[in-house]
């Protein structure tokens, strides 16, 4: 029996689980494990608290956007209502304008036209006084010329105005 190896492997073994019972090695395995579990639980629930946390901040971020995206497609909208506004104001101004410019410009072609009658008349004026003039030159005698032009002069205040 002592020269047995069989009995010294289950005495040692014995001896080994009693020295481990005596140290309280079951029991500081088994706090060391629930300690282990314990920090795997808190992990476990921080890490559910930040994916619940992020999840809540995807939402939040995930509706910013889509109010940004609807202030954008307002603002659009305002500008394309404004531009036409401005457009319309614009192309109204211009046509007054054009309208002005063109009674202008008639108003022009009217003086130039009165200008010109009166140019013609002075004109016909003149040369039928230089006809009149070369006319009697020729056919009157000096006395007679000289009297019918001293007698125009007289009556000449009396038809100018």
């Amino acid at each position: 029996m002592f020269t047995d190896p069989t009995f010294w492997v289950a005495t040692a073994f014995v001896a080994f689980i009693g020295l481990l019972v005596y140290l309280k090695v079951p029991g500081k395995v088994g706090a060391a494990l629930d300690k282990r579990a314990d920090k795997i639980k808190a992990d476990l629930d921080e890490a559910e608290a930040l994916r619940d946390e992020v999840q809540d901040l995807l939402a939040t971020y995930q509706k910013k956007q889509r109010d940004a995206v609807k202030e954008a497609e307002d603002i659009a909208a305002q500008a394309k209502t404004e531009a036409g506004r401005i457009l319309e104001q614009g192309r109204k101004h211009l046509e007054e304008t054009v309208a002005r410019r063109e009674k202008l410009a008639m108003d022009r072609i009217a003086q130039a036209e009165a200008a010109a009658l009166d140019e013609v008349k002075a004109r016909t004026v003149e040369i039928a006084i230089d006809a009149t003039r070369a006319l009697l030159s020729e056919k009157m005698a000096a006395k007679k010329a000289d009297q019918l032009v001293d007698d125009a002069i007289k009556e000449l205040p009396g038809k100018l105005h």
